[in-house]
């Protein structure tokens, strides 16, 4: 019996495994993914969204305590109500509906609206509205919610100016009782719920509509008008106690470019707003105007409104004839950025305001210009409350960024009851911040890779780490620059001490270095390889508490398990292990009033889901993702280690085909960047791809995948290439399943540059795929990135691809690491995809290599996705990629037949008719 009922397990495990098919590229659309997570305050209720990756996506909702759930169709952008009753989102359209209207080329004011959805927690019964534009919830008190409509369709022959306003309305969610408004442009609620602000536009067909600025008050139920013209009011601001209100306005006509803004101000004393800050407003520069562009601050104290001023521009003269002047770009070596950069900067820089304070409760009426055009930028200190800004600035000092990636920058104590400057800081290579009660600004110098605290009171500048022996520096480092500091941890309260990062534990510094630094998690990270940060799951949170039991999030170097631990600030009490596990956690969050957890779990082999958890060792899992992954070969990955040829170690990540058989021989592709194997419990969904490579497709479709990590030499980043991935790949075909007579390469962008070299080295890989590449350092040293407008020098002079000197001090280092002078020894078959749009890597690079190896009679194909940029961003097109990858490494590495895009091309005639997926028996 038991010898049948052995055959009848093995049977069934055959069908089951038989039954199991690769994946296609038809399952992209409907695999899932987690989105949005959220808890209610208490933590009894939790809501989530699990989206498509095209489609219609479901919110849910589940009661940790009652156990009663809800599934809501297409529901997203969902808050909880501050009493925990009730929970607010938006509907959106059917995709299906969207789609339709789109291939009609519909208008967007009759394009599908979203609807509003009300849920009651005590009940779990919805109410929806149509039309929905937007929502705004109060963030405390009562459950308060204002909405604003969208604009009906016109169906009178007059039609609605689309200046004008749309309906809002108010609805107190446990009352019932809703109000309408007609006309509303911008609305807010105070942080207390207490009061709403709104703005209306007026209607030109409605003479009796009103127009201005409105205050509802909502325990009383009572409108206050605080302005009664006509005019563009917005950006409202109320002060922490939701006393005070300030906003921009303007009343000029509708034709005027240049809008005079002005500050309003309103307190419970005034019966309407008051021009608060004008025109003539003593100390505001000549010139000068209010920013309609910048928010407003209040203090948290209330005392002081910070706002934005900006130079007055003139306005553009209509007189000039466009065709009669000339269009030109003038590039000047004295310019503080490139041209590019200023064209690509010139919205923000024409929005750009710079800061500005003044005392609402001072009787010398006047504003203090905090920043200007030569000082900047700058920070409010203890949130508003100090008397100082930090300010910076990198004036005089731009143009090296050119080279160097960054500029040196000066840092300013600027006094906000006087404007006057002192400069605490010269010409830092790094970055600098002030603590959360402004009694220190603490910075980090990459050139000494010190922290240092300066402080305010006596001017004492503090090296923080002088007798901390481990580097708090990237310890990996490996481009030609200083290595980047670990960060800041957060600070204690009164800004007691400063916690700091070295790679694997965390230290508290005394910012006055009158008490040695501790290391809180007392080396156990560095002994054991483990990665601890904290977890900050209080995003209002200012200070850690000196005695506070912290969550610490937790790395193991060595295994890559994830997970967490706890441990007592100021105490040299070990850490309490919570749970380590084979799998990558994200979007940690906690209910503001209760221990309740919500985040995603995921591995390799898991679909990401959501979990709910009390203390993160016991936890309930919600969602179920992606069930019909079971119904397909999916895959393993493990980690792997092997030594380079100069005996340094190295690691990579190895993806095998679910139910791998050793006695087999399977086709490899090589897919690289730099580093990769901290990713070895990451889900990879099967989806159409930016550009890297579809990991999950090939695997599921009998492939091996190897992801090695790489490290490099200063100068040769090719060699390094070599060094790491070349030896990787010979110490897998060590082993009889690896088929080295069929292993491809793919690499996109620095990963491209690096395809593009190796072909150039060895005949191992029979195809490679090479994204965006840059072959010709030399062309590319002083092209441009045009999507920020930056030269390129920079990146080989100190970043990625890590030459380490200009082009004149060592183009011999140029040349050996430009591939495009070395195509004569490239025997691989390549792809390249240079796409026409690329803000990153000119596509001239990609040319380059196309023309050169088709010159010399080589094989090779170049994909330009018409307008697109360095990744893919059109879904239709990151299908079309999938696609001929696939064609083409199942040709070279399985023998496969050929498309007739790679057999014969496709002509231009023939451009957006025949795709040449069709598959021939000829050969390219």
């Amino acid at each position: 019996m038991y010898k049948y009922l052995s055959l009848t397990l093995l049977l069934c495990a055959s069908v089951c495994f038989a039954q199991k098919k690769p994946l296609d590229h038809t399952v992209y659309d409907n695999w899932e993914s987690v989105s949005t997570k959220k808890l209610s305050n208490d933590g009894n209720w939790v809501a989530y969204v699990i989206a498509r990756q095209q489609g219609d996506g479901n919110l849910y909702f589940k009661g940790l305590k009652n156990n009663a759930d809800l599934k809501v169709p297409r529901g997203e952008n969902v808050a909880f109500s501050a009493d925990n009753k009730f929970a607010v989102f938006l509907i959106k359209p059917l995709y299906q509906d969207v789609r339709t209207a789109k291939i009609k080329k519909k208008k967007p004011e009759e394009m599908p609206k979203d609807s509003l959805g009300i849920v009651n927690l005590n009940n779990l019964s919805l109410t929806k509205t149509a039309m929905v534009k937007s929502y705004k919830l109060a963030e405390e008190g009562n459950a308060c919610l204002a909405y604003q409509l969208e604009r009906q369709p016109d169906t009178a022959k007059t039609k609605r100016d689309d200046k004008e306003g749309t309906d809002m309305i108010f609805k107190n969610l446990g009352t019932g009782i809703e109000r309408r408004f007609t006309y509303v442009s911008d609305y807010r609620f105070d942080k207390k719920g207490e009061r709403l602000v709104f703005s209306t536009t007026g209607s030109k067909t409605d003479k009796a509509a009103p127009a201005g600025v409105s205050l509802l008050n909502i325990q009383r139920g009572t409108i206050k008008t605080l302005v009664a013209v006509k005019g563009n009011f917005k950006n409202f601001v109320f002060d922490e106690e939701g006393e005070a209100l300030a906003f921009l306005g303007e009343t000029d006509p509708e034709k005027k470019e240049i809008k005079n803004y002005r500050i309003y101000y309103s307190s419970p004393t005034l019966d309407t707003a008051q021009i608060l800050v004008d025109q003539d407003l003593p100390g505001l520069p000549q010139k000068w105007a209010v920013s309609g562009e910048a928010n407003l601050r209040f203090s948290k104290n209330g005392r002081k409104l910070f706002f934005g001023i900006a130079p007055v521009r003139q306005p553009k003269d209509t007189s000039l004839v466009d065709f009669e002047h000339a269009k030109l770009d003038i590039w000047g070596y004295k310019d503080d950025y490139l041209q590019p950069m200023q064209l690509k900067n010139a919205d923000k820089e024409i929005k750009r305001s710079y800061l500005s304070v003044m005392d609402v409760y001072s009787s010398d009426v006047r504003m203090i210009p905090l920043t200007d055009l030569k000082l900047p930028d700058a920070s409010l200190v203890d949130e508003g409350n100090a008397d100082y800004v930090l300010a910076s600035t990198d004036f005089g000092n731009r143009i090296a960024a050119q080279w160097t990636a960054s500029s040196l920058r000066d840092y300013y104590m600027v006094n906000t009851k006087t404007g006057s400057r002192k400069k605490i800081i010269e010409s830092l290579h790094g970055r600098a911040m002030p603590s959360p009660s402004g009694k220190f600004v603490l910075y980090f110098d990459n050139r000494t890779g010190g922290w240092y605290t300066y402080e305010v009171v006596t001017g004492n500048t503090v090296h923080l780490n002088r007798d901390i022996i481990v580097k708090l520096t990237d310890e990996q480092n490996d481009v030609p620059d200083f290595p980047s500091a670990y960060g800041v941890a957060g600070w204690t309260e009164d800004d007691k001490s400063v916690l700091v990062y070295d790679r694997y534990d965390i230290w508290a510094c005394s910012p006055d270095g009158k008490s040695t630094p501790k290391n809180l998690t007392n080396g156990y990270g560095r002994t054991n390889e483990i990665t601890f940060r904290i977890e900050q799951t209080d995003p209002e949170q200012r200070f850690l508490e000196s005695r506070e039991r912290v969550l610490l999030k937790a790395f193991n170097n060595q295994t890559k398990e994830a997970g967490f631990y706890r441990a007592t600030l100021g105490t040299t009490k070990n850490q309490e292990l919570i749970v380590m596990n084979k799998a990558s956690y994200s979007g940690v969050e906690k209910a503001k009033e209760a221990e309740r957890y919500v985040y995603d779990k995921a591995s390799y082999t898991s679909s990401p889901n959501v979990f709910v958890s009390a203390d993160l060792k016991t936890e309930e899992r919600l969602s179920n993702t992606n069930p019909q992954q079971q119904n397909y070969n999916w895959g393993t990955a493990e980690l792997v280690k092997w030594n380079t040829p100069k005996g340094l170690t190295s690691e990579g990540i190895l993806y095998k085909p679910e139910h791998f058989d050793p006695a087999k021989k399977y086709p490899m592709i090589v897919y690289f960047y730099e580093k990769l194997s901290d990713g070895l419990y990451n889900y990879i969904a099967p989806a159409p791809t930016p550009s890297r490579l579809n990991i999950s497709y090939f695997v599921s479709n009998g492939y091996l995948v190897f992801a090695p990590d790489i490290s490099y030499e200063t100068g040769y980043p090719g060699r390094s290439a070599e060094e790491f991935i070349n030896s990787g790949v010979r110490s897998l075909t060590k082993n009889s399943w690896v088929d080295s007579t069929k292993i491809g390469i793919q690499g996109q962008s620095w990963g491209g540059y690096q395809v593009a070299h190796l072909i150039t080295r060895t005949n191992m890989y029979a195809a490679a795929w090479a994204g965006a590449p840059v072959v010709n350092m030399t062309s590319a040293y002083g092209g441009m990135r045009w999507e920020s407008g930056m030269n390129r020098q920079f990146q080989y002079e100190k970043t990625q691809s890590r030459i380490g000197a200009s082009l004149w001090e060592k183009p011999d280092l140029y040349i050996e690491n430009s591939p495009l002078f070395f195509l004569s020894k490239v025997n691989t078959p390549v792809v390249i995809m240079a796409n026409d749009a690329d803000g990153a890597v000119p596509w001239y690079q990609g040319i380059e290599m196309f023309n050169g190896l088709r010159r010399l009679g080589k094989p090779v194909w170049m994909l330009n996705y018409n307008n697109e940029a360095h990744n893919l961003v059109q879904r239709q097109n990151r299908k079309d990629i999938q696609i001929r990858e696939q064609q083409f490494f199942d040709h070279y590495l399985k023998g496969a037949k050929a498309p007739v895009w790679m057999v014969s091309g496709i002509p231009a005639t023939e451009k957006g008719r025949n795709w040449g997926f069709d598959l021939t028996d000829e050969k390219p």
